[in-house]
């Protein structure tokens, strides 16, 4: 059987299997909901956050405790990513079925090795995850372990959906290399380009892609620039070279846009997660997304450095 057969017997597998009923699931960030619905189209998702949410710092509001209340399994970054709510969320909703150790919680880190990990942590050190690095739904290489692991947890739970669950997988994975494989394509180019960034929202695909983002805004990670370290990073000379500045949509404009007006530097605010938006809808085309608008940088010259007065 070649590859266009298979194809086209997982299609008509799944146009064959029998109505089920709906999971009801709740995702903590869009790219999880994105995630769950490749796997299980049918399943009723409440998504806890969105582009515009920073999901570090979100109210553990009514609405949430209900959709957690009622839900078969949670989804989540984890790696203390949702540190300040999500344990709140759990102990209000008193679902017995999503406490951490137990199937119905899933964290996604969980099931991959993260990017710098610390032995110690204190408060000196910013808002830095023992775990490491959690952002990694931008990750092209993490991701499909992860929905591996989650296609387990899924049948785990719903062992009447493993067939339509495995062939969805399937359908996914193939979706996911072809991806890749153009994105790779697409970003050869990219490889050594200086940026400047604000936070590690976009840290796992940059290194992926081998863009140089040594310039950060942050004085330690999720503290706001201050004035002092603006100025700091006004006087380094790694900007001299930098095509722009990247920040996700739920950031604090201003600092971006201040050390740009000093620089005239560009500022590319981009959704670091899922959208209800044609182009960033779904994990691959938001990411098809993001390099999309960094190979357009990459073919101008950088701006003379203004005063730094």
């Amino acid at each position: 059987m070649d590859f266009k057969q298979h194809i086209t017997g997982v299609i008509l597998g799944l146009a064959m299997m029998p109505a089920q009923a709906a999971l009801n699931v709740f995702a903590c960030e869009p790219e999880w909901a994105d995630l769950v619905r490749a796997l299980v189209p049918n399943a009723d998702i409440h998504t806890a956050t969105a582009a515009r949410q920073d999901p570090h710092y979100i109210e553990a509001r009514p609405s949430l405790i209900a959709a957690m209340r009622r839900a078969d399994l949670a989804v989540c970054t984890g790696a203390s990513l949702e540190a300040g709510w999500l344990p709140a969320l759990i102990s209000r909703a008193s679902n017995r079925d999503i406490q951490p150790g137990k199937p119905g919680l899933f964290f996604a880190t969980e099931q991959v090795t993260l990017h710098q990990p610390h032995d110690h942590v204190d408060r000196s050190m910013g808002d830095v995850h023992p775990e490491g690095d959690p952002h990694v739904h931008l990750d092209p290489q993490r991701v499909p372990e992860i929905v591996d692991a989650l296609a387990d947890r899924l049948i785990e739970l719903a062992p009447d959906h493993s067939n339509m669950i495995r062939l969805r997988q399937l359908q996914w994975q193939v979706r996911w290399k072809l991806s890749t494989a153009q994105w790779q394509e697409a970003a050869a180019n990219l490889k050594g380009m200086p940026i400047a960034v604000q936070h590690a929202t976009f840290g796992y695909l940059l290194r992926w892609l081998g863009v140089d983002a040594a310039i950060d805004l942050e004085p330690k990670p999720g503290l706001p620039p201050s004035a002092a370290h603006l100025r700091k990073v006004l006087s380094d000379p790694s900007l001299q070279t930098a095509k722009l500045v990247l920040i996700a949509t739920y950031q604090d404009e201003r600092p971006a846009r201040w050390l740009s007006e000093q620089t005239g530097l560009p500022v590319e605010v981009l959704p670091g997660t899922v959208t209800d938006e044609a182009g960033t809808d779904s994990l691959a085309n938001l990411i098809s997304h993001i390099i999309e608008r960094l190979q357009q940088y990459q073919e101008e010259s950088p701006p003379e450095v203004g005063s730094h007065g």
